[in-house]
This record gives structure tokens, C-alpha cells and sequence, in this order.
């Protein structure tokens, strides 16, 4: 089977990519020129050079798919400007969605977030039915994961066959990135003394991995599926990010009150310091929230695993060594 993966050379794509060829598919990646192949080294696939962003290329990979995975996205929204997510995030998405509309291809998985949904109220696990708030609309990441959301069930309505998935906060192998391994780093050389009160969903990149392709076999056209895990609140996760890595667990919880002035500190900071920032305020602002979700539909009607966290970060963490980051 032919089959498309967008931002197959990233973190969740690269790790598509890796199970489907496992599988026996003929896989196809849509990479600029200039992305790093470390993480599909090794790997039987075609190329295709372009951007989400160009029709043309975008028109050249889907032609002839019978899945398309879209879930090339930029994720580093403390690195970007709200212009260029929504460029890459929305027209993106809407640019790829049409040409698979145009090219009849027979089935997209659309890879959005838990941030599309928003945060839950009152603290209780939200689902596919929460409501995208005011709250959530302050976020520039989010904001254009939603709006991304928005031109895909537009083009259902127009007879796309897609199926969105909403991966939590993901844990795993082939993350060369280190976005989430930098968190790790920087725990590891005992440079977190405090943490926020927020709780996150987390997941294991094998498991979405799995919920990606469900979805593309069981998903139901125009539905959304959470893809998530153990819902644990910022001071379990170092607890356990202590043990795996030997390292004692910070002990403060930084007070709710704190942290829209470290938010606003971070951000004068970044922006006199002319490097890539590696946080910023957004981050903190959300990292007070309780971000719960229930992942329920996607275990019933795709077959979804839930797998731990801890397991999620020994493997990574394994990784990472292996790799040289650590």
C-alpha cells in the first residue's frame, strides 16, 4: 500500500514512518531539502522534496496514496511568532487537506492536539466533545491547531475522508529534536529545583504511533480521537523522572500566583538574549492548568494501547544515552 507521511522526518512522523515500513508499506515522505535524516536512517523510503506549504510538491506526494498521515506541524511554539504557526499549523494543514480532496485519496489522518481541544473546566478529563474556550484562545500554539481543525471538517463536509487524532504530550524514542529530552537534561544535572502545579497528559510515542494507524483502518470519518495516557501532575512526573534517572525529585511547587511574573521575567528575558529560546511564558502560563484527558474513544474504536509513562521515559531515556545527549 502506498502511503504518505508529512513531517516524517520528525519526532511522531519519523516513528510512523519506522512502524509502517515494519508493516510492509510502500512509505513516502514529504521533507524540505534541508531536513536532518537522522531519524529514518536505515529506513526504505521514497522522498518527496518540498513543503507543506507549496502546492505543488504537495500535489506530486499525495498522488497516488491510499493514506495520507499529515503530521508535519510546527510544535516549538516557544521558538515561533503566532504568524508562523498559523502559516505552517492552518494553511499547512488546509493546502494538504485540499490536494488530498482533489487527489480522491481514499483515507487522512489529520495529527492535531490535545491543545486543539483546550483545557478542561473545573479540572475534570476533558474528551472530544470539550469546548475550545477563551482560555485556551489566549494560546498561540493552540489556537492554530484548532483553527487547523476547523479547515479539515470543512473539507469533510465537502467529501474528505479524514480522521483527526489529538496525541497528549509524547514521550519516546527518535526525538532528536530534544525538546522533551532537554526537560530531561536539564533534570538530570539538577538544574529543576521547583515545579509548577499543573497536571498534563502524557503518552508514549509507540502507543499513538499505533492510534495513528487505527485510525487510518477503523477511524470514523470526521471524528476526533484522543490519543493519551496517565494523566500525573508536574511533581509525580519528576518523582518518577527521579527515580529512572537516580536523581532526587525537586520538593517545591511553585504557587499558582508565581507564575504569570516568572512567565513575564522569561520573556523580557528572551527577548534581550538573542539565542533560541528553550522556554517561554506561554509554557509557564499552561503549566498551571490541569490538562486531563480521557482517551477512552480512541482504546473502544481504534484498538488504542495505554502504555505508562515511566515505561515511555526509560526507553527514551535509554535512547537519549545511547545517542550521546546524556
Amino acid at each position: 500500500m502506498n502511503v504518505l507521511v508529512t513531517g516524517g522526518t520528525g519526532f511522531i512522523g519519523a516513528n510512523l514512518v519506522a512502524r509502517l515500513v515494519q508493516r510492509g508499506e510502500h512509505v513516502r515522505v514529504l521533507r524540505r531539502a534541508s531536513s536532518s535524516l537522522a531519524a529514518l536512517e536505515g529506513m526504505d523510503v521514497e522522498y518527496i522534496i518540498g513543503d507543506i506549504l507549496d502546492e505543488a510538491s504537495v500535489a506530486r506526494a499525495v498522488e497516488g496514496c491510499e493514506v495520507v498521515y499529515h503530521v508535519a506541524a510546527i510544535a516549538t511554539y516557544w521558538q515561533s511568532t503566532p504568524e508562523q504557526l498559523y502559516r505552517a499549523n492552518v494553511e499547512g494543514t488546509r493546502l494538504v487537506m485540499e490536494a488530498c480532496l482533489q487527489a480522491r485519496v481514499p483515507r487522512v489522518v489529520h495529527t492535531s492536539s490535545i491543545s486543539a481541544i483546550g483545557i478542561p473546566a473545573n479540572g475534570a478529563p476533558g474528551n472530544e466533545e470539550t469546548r475550545f474556550d477563551a482560555r485556551s484562545a489566549r494560546f498561540a500554539y493552540a489556537n492554530s491547531k484548532h483553527r487547523a481543525e476547523i479547515q479539515v471538517l470543512r473539507l469533510v463536509e465537502q467529501g474528505l475522508p479524514a480522521v483527526i487524532v489529538n496525541p497528549g504530550i509524547v514521550v519516546g524514542v527518535r526525538e532528536y529534536a530534544m525538546h522533551i529530552g532537554s526537560i530531561l537534561k536539564q533534570f538530570k544535572q539538577g538544574h529543576v529545583l521547583a515545579v509548577p502545579p499543573g497536571r498534563v497528559c502524557l503518552c508514549d510515542v509507540d502507543a499513538v504511533v499505533e492510534g495513528e494507524i487505527g485510525a487510518a483502518e477503523r477511524g470514523r470519518i470526521g471524528e476526533r480521537y484522543i490519543l493519551g495516557g496517565e494523566n500525573l501532575t508536574l511533581h509525580e512526573i519528576a518523582a518518577i523522572v527521579g527515580e529512572i534517572m537516580g536523581r532526587p525529585a525537586p520538593r517545591v511547587i511553585l504557587p499558582r500566583w508565581s507564575l504569570e511574573p516568572i512567565a513575564l521575567a522569561i520573556d523580557l528575558y528572551n527577548r534581550f538574549n538573542g539565542q533560541p529560546a528553550i522556554l517561554n511564558g506561554e509554557q509557564i502560563r499552561l503549566s498551571g492548568y490541569i490538562h486531563s484527558f480521557d482517551s477512552s474513544k480512541a482504546v473502544r474504536e481504534l484498538g488504542y494501547p495505554l502504555l505508562s509513562f515511566r515505561g515511555a521515559v526509560e526507553k527514551a531515556y535509554r535512547w537519549y544515552v545511547e545517542k550521546g545527549f546524556m
